[in-house]
């Protein structure tokens, strides 16, 4: 099973145990044995017979608008929930140090992994010491935070000064001004949008095989908001997938600025430059690696469901969790 992504219009409808996807070129016939997601970016219609479907078979329904932004996800009805999973999680959330001891975890993770990108350029001669001593500063002080919150702040405070070696990682002439969100406004902040929003969608996907709730988070606050838990997780990945991702394909020139749009909603990847970066994002989740505990290749995909898996056994008490870590 595989994710299938989504860039035409037409219609999205159940024929016999295929998926149909009806576009003014003809129809394309998905096999659900062979759909473990569909990503949604161009504009179709479906109906409730359809939902029924892949609701059905564990079908999970991302859905972008037309600029590419991420604005939801049709999550089927938890088919693997543990109730005494889900009290774990919460015991875990309402307890101040239980919830400190994962979200700092999560933010430890983020940092080293941030500090072994920015030591990969260093060793190329590029210059981030300014960016590893900020890096440093904030994982000695991680200890010292009482609040998620402060844990955030101090992230935060790393991420800016990771963020600012960017235009000397990035050998293209690609502008990079303060991180901006809502709308990005240049175009590497488009990339890191979309690149998050991917990682964020496929951590989803990967809890829903698992037996936690992806709505109880622990750095993130768990509030009004659908899901939090994935936001936790992908902190850890941004630097490991998304980054470099963007690093490969803008230093290699693979994607270009003619691959972005510009407009009043701000700047976005144009359907070809989507296809792009959507196509090499799924060849890194296929990357392998030697995994050191299990001594066999796994993929980054795999990998992202072995880290859920390490948080069950660390919300049952069965092994402290610990988060994953690029090799340098």
């Amino acid at each position: 099973m595989k994710p299938v992504y989504v860039f035409s219009s037409g219609r999205l409808a159940r024929h016999q145990n295929t998926i149909v996807l009806e576009t003014e070129e003809g129809k394309r016939f998905l096999p659900v044995e062979q759909v473990s997601e569909l990503y949604v970016f161009g504009e179709v219609d479906l109906n409730k017979r359809f939902l029924e479907f892949v609701a059905r078979e564990g079908i999970l329904l991302h859905f972008f608008n037309r600029y590419g932004y991420y604005t939801g996800t049709f999550y089927p009805r938890e088919h693997l929930a543990s109730g005494a999973l889900i009290l774990r999680q919460v015991e875990h959330y309402l307890d101040q140090e239980r919830r400190l001891t994962l979200a700092r975890a999560f933010v430890r993770g983020s940092l080293r992994n941030i500090r072994t990108v920015l030591l990969y350029y260093r060793r190329r001669g590029v210059d981030v010491q300014g960016a590893v001593d900020v890096v440093d500063q904030s994982l000695e002080a991680l200890d010292r935070a009482a609040a998620p919150a402060a844990l955030m702040a101090l992230e935060g405070q790393a991420r800016e000064a990771y963020y600012a070696t960017w235009p000397s990682i990035i050998e293209a002439e690609f502008p990079f001004g303060p991180r901006t969100r809502r709308p990005p406004r240049d175009e590497t902040n488009a990339l890191i949008s979309f690149g998050n929003s991917l990682l964020y969608t496929a951590v989803l996907a990967q809890i829903y095989q698992t037996h936690l709730d992806p709505r109880i988070g622990y750095l993130h606050e768990t509030n009004f908001r659908r899901h939090t838990l994935n936001l936790d997780v992908a902190e850890i990945f941004k630097p490991v997938l998304v980054d470099r991702l963007i690093f490969r394909l803008v230093n290699r020139g693979q994607l270009q600025r003619r691959h972005f749009v510009t407009g009043a909603e701000g700047v976005f990847l144009d359907d070809e430059g989507r296809k792009l970066v959507v196509e090499a994002w799924e060849q890194t989740l296929q990357e392998t690696y030697r995994h050191p505990a299990l001594n066999r290749s796994v993929s980054y995909r795999t990998t992202l469901r072995l880290e859920l898996y390490k948080i069950e056994k660390h919300l049952l008490g069965e092994q402290t969790y610990v988060p994953f870590a690029l090799r340098s």
